[in-house]
């Protein structure tokens, strides 16, 4: 189950009043790939402070640690996001950032998962959408894409944290608009290639898939389709998001992202429905998994 939470629920300021606290939404903030600053972590709460006073969020220690690439060994990302999904006091897991890493404990995190977890709230994306995948496939928790604390650091970012704070708060204005009846995923375009082929992978069936990308050539975005598409056979159609920070080849590929995209939906006999209103940026809005972005918040 993962050791006992050593998290603390402190808000910049005064001590809480015991019957405010009870009437809090905690939200708990883990690192599964790489690491934040404390900057960082000290910015996005200064935020929820000022403009969301029902929200209170406690950074796990583990967000700050560094060895090598990640933050913490596997075993010490592990436990971190453990400690957090089952601490029955936590009312939501947001992923401090992406990173490379989350798929080297999220099959192991999903079957560590107590019966705190089994109604929690889970939000992030990039490579957060190997655990989002593994939690969506076991039935686990409410996976939501949607920005994650990192995006503080980017330009107009506090508009993505309170995107992000507001949805967990209740909001719904954070929605990406073309949600309908149909369940949805959202996935960055890498990721869900990987994903493909392994324990991770849920069923899509029936599914409005979107995808995003960043920082890959045109002609790797055209080889990841070309891996993708024939596993996603049977889903209600494909949205392409933002394919963004494209580096300049020795050549220009002759196809934009949207043709590319559109080229291998035919091929594969997939609806190509259009765009989405996600990517790697500031502006990237919420896609909870399956009809939750269609179905009345609790």
């Amino acid at each position: 189950m993962g050791a006992p939470s050593t998290l603390q629920f402190l808000k910049l300021g005064n001590p809480h009043d015991p019957a405010e606290d009870a009437l809090m939404t905690r939200i708990a903030i883990c690192a599964p790939g790489t690491p934040i600053t404390r900057d960082c972590a000290r910015d996005v709460a200064a935020l929820a402070e000022r403009e969301f006073p029902g929200l209170d969020l406690a950074f796990h220690e583990q967000c700050f640690v560094e060895e090598g690439h990640f933050a913490g060994s596997d075993e010490v990302r592990l436990a971190a996001l453990l400690d957090c999904a089952n601490d029955p006091s936590v009312d939501a897991v947001w992923l401090a950032k992406g990173g490379y890493g989350t798929n080297r404990i999220a099959a192991d995190a999903v079957a560590r998962l107590g019966p705190a977890a089994r109604d929690k709230l889970f939000l992030g994306y990039s490579d957060g959408g190997y655990l989002l995948a593994a939690l969506y496939r076991a039935g686990v928790g409410r996976p939501v894409h949607g920005p994650m604390a990192v995006d503080i650091r980017r330009a107009n970012g506090e508009g993505a944290v309170r995107r992000a704070l507001s949805f967990i708060a209740g909001g719904r204005e954070g929605l990406e608009p073309s949600l309908d009846a149909r369940p949805a995923v959202a996935f960055n375009l890498m990721t869900l290639a990987m994903l493909v082929g392994t324990d991770l992978m849920p069923n899509l069936t029936g599914h409005m898939v979107m995808v995003e990308e960043v920082g890959e050539y045109l002609y790797a975005v055209d080889r990841l389709f070309f891996h993708l598409m024939p596993h996603l056979r049977g889903i209600a159609g494909l949205r392409l998001g933002r394919v963004s920070q494209v580096p300049e080849n020795d050549r220009p590929f002759g196809a934009t992202a949207e043709e590319i995209a559109r080229h291998w939906c035919a091929r594969a006999g997939i609806p190509f429905l259009g765009s989405a209103d996600i990517g790697h940026d500031a502006d990237n809005r919420i896609v909870p998994f399956g009809l939750a972005g269609t179905a009345p918040l609790p």
